[in-house]
């Protein structure tokens, strides 16, 4: 339940779409600072932060295991093309991209961030993350790092989904299981 004692939707307890929230947010404040307005690039890496949020929503309400899995796959690759836009805005400014433990260790946001996603079994509306930081290596790096972090979590959870379907079947199966029980009922 959020703040108001409402109950949220079934997708905003995954760590996946927790963790997109702020990578969204992030990737607006750090186009917005580093970014020309005049560039198709920042609009792109927007783009790509909402899409990898949004799809793991719309996903989650598809009737069907496959749009699910199918919409997962899409919000993993719209953050492969937010990951390979920060990795290239690196390289274009020289920017050192920091190994895992240096990132963890020197980026206090990241422990910030994974603090509040702890805390919260949903998002309350208004998490508080930290703004991106003003120092652009360690804004990138944070940035990067989230954003491998979130593929991973993607990859754990279409896997997982993909289990569930092979498990439970889909929604053709559903719907013929109930008509078969509806037939046998009616029928007989």
């Amino acid at each position: 339940m959020n703040m108001e004692g409402k109950k949220k939707a079934g997708y905003e307890y995954l760590l996946a779409y927790k963790l997109a929230v702020p990578i969204y947010d992030l990737t607006v404040e750090f186009v917005e600072k580093n970014v020309s307005k005049f560039s198709r690039t920042g609009d792109q890496m927007i783009q790509a932060a909402r899409s990898g949020m949004q799809n793991i929503s719309e996903g989650n309400k598809q009737q069907g295991m496959k749009g699910y899995i199918k919409l997962c796959g899409v919000a993993r690759g719209s953050f492969e093309e937010l990951l390979k836009d920060y990795y290239a805005f690196a390289r274009q400014k020289k920017i050192e991209i920091f190994l895992k433990e240096k990132a963890l260790r020197e980026i206090r946001e990241i422990g910030v961030i994974w603090g509040i996603i702890k805390k919260y079994p949903a998002l309350p509306d208004q998490p508080n993350f930290p703004n991106i930081p003003v120092d652009l290596p360690r804004a990138v790096n944070l940035m990067i790092t989230l954003v491998n972090q979130a593929n991973y979590l993607i990859d754990r959870l279409i896997v997982s989904l993909k289990d569930k379907h092979m498990r439970e079947g889909g929604l053709a199966e559903e719907l013929y299981r109930k008509r078969t029980e509806f037939r046998n009922k009616n029928f007989l």
